[in-house]
């Protein structure tokens, strides 16, 4: 690296660690407004779910044919809200430990929001058609939705000053690792749906749930291990 490059990616670094606001309101502003975005999407969610045109004169019969012809949507729309479920409660535990902000962080989460409100339209092309390449679109939507929720936590817990000090290192990592699990199911789902698209929705449905309960029991037995007291109660005090 040439003497011309050092002084330019020092100035990047500098760039990027700019100083951190503490102003409670300022902070409360950004969480409401995420709050407001994730409850938006997660409800225009729903209204992919309709019936046929002309279902209204159909007899019972018809009718329960109809409602059932719709799976797709159903299960389009368990999927979706699972997933922005558990990015907004990442978001909600995130910022419980994040005490203050700046402009990249603002900056960052707001494309983690424009991310989240994208969902909607892959949910739609996936309750539409099933196929191959709507499956592969939506795991690539939700890829980059998990992708920003983890840059936004690394970039929150590496910057001097945004996270708190009381936070404990194995709480950071294993937020951290909790981050990472919908980007990397929905990646490792892509080359499933290559094979059988309805193996990735199997893989997204399970999986998931599964690596979310491996990371809480272990959270649970290294609270009972060996840490001391006031580190439990530090941890506690963030429990999300």
């Amino acid at each position: 690296m040439n003497s011309q490059q050092q002084p330019q990616l020092s100035r990047r670094k500098t760039h990027l660690r700019e100083a951190p606001i503490r102003d409670a309101p300022g902070l409360e502003r950004l969480i409401f407004f995420s709050d407001a975005v994730f409850a938006i999407a997660i409800t225009l969610l729903v209204l992919e779910i309709r019936l046929p045109v002309g279902a209204g004169e159909l007899d019972d019969r018809q009718l329960l044919a109809a409602l059932a012809g719709i799976w797709p949507k159903y299960l389009a729309y368990a999927i979706s809200f699972g997933v922005i479920g558990m990015v907004w409660i990442g978001h909600h535990r995130k910022f419980r430990m994040i005490e203050a902000y700046n402009r990249w962080l603002l900056f960052i989460n707001l494309l983690l929001l424009m991310a989240v409100a994208f969902i909607p339209f892959p949910t739609a092309v996936l309750s539409e058609s099933g196929n191959r390449t709507a499956t592969i679109f939506y795991a690539l939507s939700v890829l980059v939705m998990g992708l920003l929720s983890v840059m936004l936590w690394t970039y929150a817990a590496q910057m001097a000053g945004l996270a708190s000090t009381q936070a404990a290192r194995a709480q950071i990592r294993e937020e951290t690792l909790r981050s990472a699990i919908v980007p990397l199911v929905f990646f490792l789902s892509i080359p499933l749906a290559f094979l059988n698209d309805d193996l990735a929705k199997v893989f997204w449905a399970s999986i998931i749930p599964l690596l979310y309960w491996v990371t809480q029991r272990a959270r649970e037995e290294q609270r009972a291990g060996a840490a001391p007291d006031g580190e439990i109660r530090r941890e506690t005090r963030y429990r999300g």
